[in-house]
């Protein structure tokens, strides 16, 4: 499978910006891998936690 490498810098993501944060996400909803994504470790924990914290306010499926 080939690498999906996405750009974005670190301060664009947040959980307010679910348009953002669904190039992260499957269409069933699942987080992307990192060897997918080709992101650091760091802004990918970060993709998470926000990824995860839209989801608790409702904001993504």
């Amino acid at each position: 499978m080939p690498r999906r490498r996405i750009d974005v810098a670190a301060s664009a993501i947040d959980y307010k910006n679910p348009d953002l944060l669904k190039r992260f996400v499957t269409e069933s909803g699942k987080i992307l891998p990192r060897r997918t994504t080709g992101m650091p470790a760091r802004l990918h924990r970060k993709i998470t936690r926000q990824i995860k914290r839209a989801r608790a306010v409702l904001l993504m499926k």
